[in-house]
């Protein structure tokens, strides 16, 4: 039974919205000149008098930063108004140094849009309410040394662009909130805005959660769940905290807006602290920074730069390559992984298109993918190349391997980065076609097996089996069953 269908089990009904917080990829921090490429530096290296709160500074508007957020708002459907402004959301926090984070509050960069997911072979249409700018905040190291417990701040994640997408409280599963955050990310991803790695903290998601008696149209009282960064952690996550809610209103109590972590290992909730009301963060126009003024043709000029989306590469993956909706969408959820679908296509020698382009789909999301997972490679910077799996299906349709020695040339090539056709050069694997040599074999096997041969003439089809694989075991795999089968029954009809 799926989360759903346990949630509909019950006499409540879940409602969910989710804030999703992704890193922009622009080259310098939201309001200084900062490098926001931090991986890989020291502590507290990319960070200047502006990102770290020194008086007297002025925050400059990163352009960039807002021109990948109107393309989110565009891709999700959003209205752009005219006027926007940037406010001052007031807490004190160890990694926040000005005591206030610059973001955005009744006046967002954009408002009213949507996303669209599939379940269960149903369209649903989750409402957005608004993608917005800030900047990001520091990070807290906890350590242990010796006994004594202390926190470190390292400041250059503070000041990085960061945009919050704000969903409507319109899911109603975990599996609906895990499908939204991976359609977000598929979106955030193609446009190129986002490395959507939840892993590094690129891409967060908190989520607003709550239960209601089925039938009520007033929602429950919420909590806020924090620390989730993984699809997965995600799902599970909702799906403890809506029956830990349940549980709680069934045995008479009342449920406290608050703000609870999730804690994977152990698979449950904490409360965190009791949950603020935006009134508590003194919201009030940042006025260091002049209102932003998008003319519509801003707003035109990157409507026109939109790619091509998930939604539209799958409709025409399944119209112009003859996929499967089913395949159509497993290939164009990663846009590197769509690219290198084209790419295998149309680098190979097959006149048939829809016979190639399902070929390319298995073996992309069949073998391929099975070593990239192993090997936790991205497929774009497989060793082996779009051209390269084009290359090992070429080498099939035309009978120099079988599809047992492509699998077999996949992992080699795979493994050391040359090309398939130098892999079945060096290894001598190539599939055995020569009649006369196969005829000599064949008479071998049936000289060596009379049993197999009477119950050939008594009508049993298997034998014709078992002797075709005493020629594959003498060829090593190598004999071209096209080859061998007639001279079986051509051999066996004789005897």
């Amino acid at each position: 039974m799926t989360t759903a269908e346990a949630t509909a089990a019950t006499d409540y009904e879940l409602v969910i919205g989710l804030e999703v917080h992704s890193q922009l990829l622009t080259a310098s921090k939201m309001f200084c000149r900062c490098p926001a490429d931090y991986a890989n530096a020291a502590p507290n290296t990319h960070c200047c008098p502006i990102c770290m709160g020194f008086p007297g500074v002025l925050p400059v508007i990163n352009e960039q930063a807002v021109d990948f957020m109107i393309m989110t708002a565009l891709a999700l459907h959003c209205e752009i108004p005219d006027f926007s402004k940037f406010d001052r959301k007031n807490y004190f926090y160890p990694d926040l140094p000005k005591g206030y984070q610059i973001s955005q509050y009744d006046r967002p960069l954009s408002h009213d849009g949507y996303l669209t997911i599939h379940l269960n072979g149903a369209e649903k249409r989750i409402g957005i309410t608004r993608v917005h700018l800030e900047e990001d905040t520091g990070r807290l190291a906890h350590l242990d040394g010796g006994g004594d417990r202390y926190s470190l701040v390292d400041l250059n994640r503070a000041g990085t662009p960061l945009m919050e997408i704000v969903s409507e409280p319109d899911m109603r599963s975990p599996e609906e909130a895990r499908l939204y955050m991976e359609k977000l990310r598929s979106i955030l991803v193609y446009l190129g805005v986002s490395s959507g790695k939840m892993e590094e903290a690129a891409l967060r998601c908190d989520a607003n959660v709550s239960v209601r008696p089925r039938g009520q149209a007033e929602f429950g009282v919420k909590t806020e769940i924090k620390n989730m960064n993984s699809f997965r952690a995600v799902e599970r996550a909702l799906t403890y905290e809506a029956q830990r809610q349940i549980e709680e209103l069934k045995a008479g109590r009342r449920i406290v807006q608050s703000t609870r972590g999730w804690i994977e290992d152990r698979g449950i909730t904490v409360l965190q602290r009791v949950k603020e009301n935006s009134d508590d963060y003194r919201y009030f126009p940042e006025p260091d920074l002049p209102p932003l003024v998008v003319s519509r043709e801003w707003v035109a000029r990157l409507q026109a730069q939109l790619p091509e989306l998930p939604d539209a590469a799958r409709e025409r993956f399944e119209r112009d390559y003859g996929l499967s909706t089913y395949d159509a969408e497993q290939l164009t959820a990663e846009r590197a992984m769509a690219d290198y679908f084209e790419a295998a296509v149309k680098a190979g020698k097959a006149s048939d298109t829809h016979a190639r382009a399902k070929a390319v789909a298995n073996w992309t999301l069949g073998d391929l993918r099975r070593l990239l997972n192993t090997a936790s490679l991205d497929i774009s910077v497989s060793t082996i190349t779009p051209a390269g799996l084009a290359e090992l299906l070429d080498l099939m349709d035309a009978g120099t391997i079988s599809g047992k020695q492509a699998k077999d040339v996949l992992e080699k090539a795979f493994a050391s980065g040359a090309a398939p056709s130098a892999v079945v050069a060096a290894e001598g694997i190539s599939q055995l076609s020569d009649t006369g040599e196969l005829e000599s074999i064949v008479d071998a096997v049936i000289a060596e097996n009379p049993k197999a041969v009477d119950d050939f003439r008594a009508g049993k089809s298997s034998a014709v089996q078992f002797l075709m694989g005493q020629v594959m075991k003498r060829t090593k795999g190598r004999a071209r069953p096209d080859v061998v089968t007639p001279l079986l029954q051509s051999k066996l009809s004789q005897a």
